[in-house]
C-alpha cells in the first residue's frame, strides 16, 4: 500500500486519476490538491466521483502541505510551466513524480523555449527525465525519481511508427500526419472556442506546423530513426467529448506483412495496444479503456503505407498511461485500476 497524491485533481486528466486511483488496490492514502477548488467537497466538485471518495475534499496545493503528506509518489496534471516547480521540489522531498504536463518531455530548453514561448524553470534536469511510452520506453527509465507522461497526440503516433523506424522499415522521409482529438483534450477552460455552440457540427484544423505536441512527436521519431525526422503534422478539433485518432501516411516500399510482424513482435506482450487486421480503430472502441487500436493499410496505388491509431485522450493519453506507468514501476499488472 502506497500514500499517492494527485495535484491539479480537479482537471479532465485529474479527474481519470481520481477515478483510477481511488479504486486501485494498492493505494492506502489518497489527496487530491487543487489551487482553485480547496476545501471543497471532491464529489460535489466532480460529481461522477460520488461514492468512490467518500467524504474526501480537496486540499491545499501549497509546497508545505504537499510535503508533510510524504507521499510514495505524486501525480501532477498541472499547465506546463506550473508542473516544473513543483515536480522538483518534491522530488528533492523524496517522492517519486509522474508528470502529465509537458514540462519534461523534451530534452532541448531551446526547442522547448521556441514550443512554449518561454525559458524552462529547471533546464539542467531536462536530460535527466526519462520520456516514457511503456511499451516503447528503455529499461532504465524505471530508476528515475522523475518522469515524464507523454502527450495524448504523440502517444496515437508514436505506438504505430517507433517499432516501424526502428526496424529500418521506415526511413522517417515524407511522414503526414492528420489527427483528430475531442474538446477535452484542450483541458477544462471558460473560452467562447471550446463552447458547445462553437464545436457542435465542427471540425477545425489547428496549430499548422506549431502545434506544441509536435516537438516532443520529432525528438522521439528522431531517436527511432537515428537521424533527424520532420513531420507534416495537423491536429484537428472535432465534435466529441473525448478520444483521439491519428491517421499516418508514409511513403513504404515493403510489405503489409512486414509492418505486422513487427508490430506483433513488439506488442506481443502488451496489454495497452490491440493490433487490427481488415478494419481501422473506432474512438467509440476505446473509451474509458486504457488502450490504443492500431491498424495497418498498404495502398499498392499508391506505394504509401497507411497507418490508423486511435485512444482515449484522458486515459491512453494522460491519466490512464501515467497509472500505467506507476503499475509497472511497481511490479503489478500494468492495468491495474483500469480497464485495458
Amino acid at each position: 500500500m502506497q500514500k499517492v497524491g494527485i495535484l491539479g485533481a480537479s482537471g479532465y486528466s485529474g479527474e481519470v486519476l481520481v477515478e483510477c486511483l481511488s479504486r486501485h488496490p494498492r493505494v492506502g492514502e489518497l489527496m487530491l490538491a487543487s489551487s482553485t477548488h480547496a476545501g471543497e467537497l471532491v464529489e460535489r466538485v466532480l460529481p461522477r466521483m460520488s461514492g468512490l471518495v467518500g467524504g474526501a475534499r480537496f486540499s491545499a496545493a501549497g509546497m508545505d502541505e504537499l510535503k508533510r503528506f510524504e507521499a510514495d509518489v505524486w501525480f501532477l496534471a498541472l499547465p506546463h510551466g506550473v508542473a516544473a516547480e513543483y515536480a522538483v521540489c518534491l522530488v528533492e522531498s523524496g517522492s517519486k513524480v509522474i508528470d502529465l504536463s509537458a514540462d519534461f518531455r523534451l530534452e532541448s530548453a531551446e526547442t522547448y523555449e521556441r514550443y512554449y514561448g518561454k525559458g524552462h524553470a529547471h533546464p539542467e534536469w531536462l536530460a535527466r527525465v526519462p520520456y516514457v511510452v511503456p511499451e516503447l520506453a528503455e529499461e532504465s527509465w524505471r530508476e528515475a525519481p522523475l518522469i515524464a507522461c507523454p502527450g495524448c497526440y504523440p502517444t496515437s503516433i508514436l505506438l504505430p511508427l517507433c517499432p516501424l523506424m526502428r526496424a529500418g522499415l521506415l526511413s522517417g522521409k515524407g511522414i503526414v500526419v492528420h489527427a483528430m482529438s475531442g474538446i477535452s483534450g484542450a483541458g477544462k477552460r471558460a473560452s467562447l472556442e471550446y463552447s458547445f455552440c462553437e464545436r457542435s457540427d465542427s471540425v477545425k484544423a489547428y496549430g499548422l506546423g506549431t502545434h506544441r505536441h509536435l516537438s516532443e512527436i520529432e525528438e522521439q521519431l528522431g531517436k527511432a530513426a537515428g537521424g533527424v525526422v520532420e513531420i507534416q503534422f495537423t491536429p484537428h478539433l472535432v465534435p466529441m467529448m473525448r478520444g483521439l485518432a491519428s491517421t499516418i501516411v508514409v511513403p513504404f516500399e515493403g510489405r503489409l506483412e512486414d509492418v505486422y510482424h513487427e508490430w506483433e513482435r513488439v506488442y506481443a506482450a502488451c496489454p495497452g495496444v490491440r493490433l487490427l487486421r481488415g478494419e481501422t480503430p473506432d474512438t467509440r472502441n476505446v473509451l474509458g479503456r486504457n488502450r490504443a487500436d492500431l491498424a495497418a493499410f498498404k495502398d499498392e496505388r499508391t506505394g504509401n503505407l497507411v497507418l490508423t491509431a486511435a485512444i482515449d485522450n484522458l486515459l491512453k493519453g494522460a491519466g490512464g498511461q501515467a497509472v500505467q506507468i506507476w503499475n509497472i514501476l511497481n511490479g503489478w499488472a500494468e492495468m491495474t485500476g483500469m480497464a485495458g
